[in-house]
């Protein structure tokens, strides 16, 4: 009887041992889509791509997001080169604008922003004079949407680039890699 008792508390320390696989969901309170409402920002259609190549592709638990422009609605771009063409504050909503077009894709590919986890990189490529160097204040456009809807989850690592021409003259194309709950 002894052994089996022995044997019994053997096998419930190690059930009680055994890594336990949770599935991780976000906290209660998280609602990037009313975050989005209290901003006044209605998602538009995601734009679709200009060539051979989807919006965004899934891995895992990782979205990596296609470069996207600041397109509005009506399919008109915010075009021009920062130090050039365009001022620091029209290159900062052009980013925020292009915010808005990737957001529109996440929703679309996950059906519920409540579904990401984190905002991980972005690559934001500003379209820029030589003498241009404030490409980080540009971007600031996207980042700061991605903090005010994300929150603590919306903070990233960036490279924020300047580079001689963008497809359409568009003044930014920013890309992104998302971590998302399973």
């Amino acid at each position: 009887m002894s052994k089996i008792l022995n044997l019994f508390f053997v096998a419930m320390i190690m059930v009680s041992c055994a890594k336990q696989e949770s599935k991780e969901t976000p906290e209660a309170d998280y609602n990037p889509e009313a975050k989005l409402e209290a901003l006044n920002i209605v998602l538009p259609s995601p734009p679709q791509p200009v060539a051979n190549y989807v919006n965004g592709v899934r891995t895992g638990n990782l979205i990596f997001l296609a470069g996207k422009g600041p397109k509005h609605v009506d399919g008109s771009e915010i075009t021009g080169k920062l130090g050039q063409d365009i001022t620091i504050d029209e290159g900062y909503e052009a980013a925020r604008l292009t915010a808005i077009n990737q957001l529109a894709v996440l929703k679309t590919m996950l059906g519920d922003l409540s579904k990401v986890k984190r905002i991980v990189k972005v690559l934001g490529l500003v379209n820029s004079d030589p003498n241009f160097v404030e490409q980080p204040k540009v971007i600031n456009g996207f980042s700061d949407l991605m903090v005010d809807v994300f929150g603590e989850k919306g903070k990233h690592a960036r490279a924020a680039i300047g580079v001689a021409s963008l497809p359409r003259a568009q003044a930014v194309e920013i890309e992104l890699i998302v971590e998302v709950y399973e």
